[in-house]
């Protein structure tokens, strides 16, 4: 794989870790950033011993906060609709990737970062970590999907509630709605993120021995 500019990508232990790595821009999602998501998630999905994946942001203040939009209305029609196709292309692969991806939340997901969280199957978050959809404010709309994935996570009436007053919820809350699986300590964030990777793999295991047993039976 080639080097990565604006992300972490290592493996270990059936194990994929991506970190989304711009501190400097509070982790926001830039064009850049998303061709690369889809890279090494196209990785993961190939890498046979690859079992997992966890998400998470460089830091302890951000998790992903919305897209990089520093060019502002300089940005073209043209690629405003590249970006959100990449956008949609990185995340609809992650919510389909054959394998379990924990979104490891150890601070602001807003906007394109919640999104993010959304796509993948599972959401734990740090107890200072805050989800919102600031996009309604410019007028802006969810191009990467979320808004059909926060509607079947929390429901009709809570999701049109956020995505329309642009509110920002603590992590109690999204745990309280469903949109946040678990709150954990941030020093056990990654390390619960792996127990439930390594469950989840021991259990595909165990029933992939049962089903072969079975059917050496028959």
């Amino acid at each position: 794989m080639q080097s990565l500019q604006d992300l972490l990508y290592e493996k270990r232990a059936g194990i994929a870790y991506v970190t989304i790595n711009r501190p400097q821009a509070m982790n926001a999602l830039s064009h850049t950033a998303l061709d690369e998501l889809r890279s090494v998630m196209e990785d993961a999905r190939g890498d046979p011993v690859v079992h997992g994946v966890i998400v998470t942001g460089a830091g302890d203040k951000a998790f992903v906060t919305g897209a990089d939009i520093t060019a502002g209305a300089s940005i073209s029609a043209i690629d405003a609709h590249a970006f959100t196709r990449s956008g949609r292309l990185a995340f609809d692969l992650i919510e389909q990737l054959g394998k379990p991806v924990i979104a490891a939340v150890n601070g602001c997901a807003s906007g394109e970062g919640c999104e993010l969280a959304m796509a993948c199957t599972l959401r734990l978050a740090t107890a200072h970590a805050r989800f919102g959809s600031p996009e309604a404010k410019p007028g802006f709309v969810r191009g990467f999907g979320g808004t059909q994935r926060l509607l079947r996570l929390v429901g009709k009436g809570r999701a049109l509630q956020l995505i329309l007053t642009a509110d920002t919820i603590d992590a109690t809350e999204a745990h309280r709605n469903g949109l946040v699986n678990e709150i954990v300590d941030a020093d056990q964030l990654i390390p619960r993120a792996e127990t439930i990777l390594s469950r989840m793999g021991a259990h595909r295991t165990g029933t992939g021995e049962a089903a072969s047993a079975s059917a050496s039976r028959s």
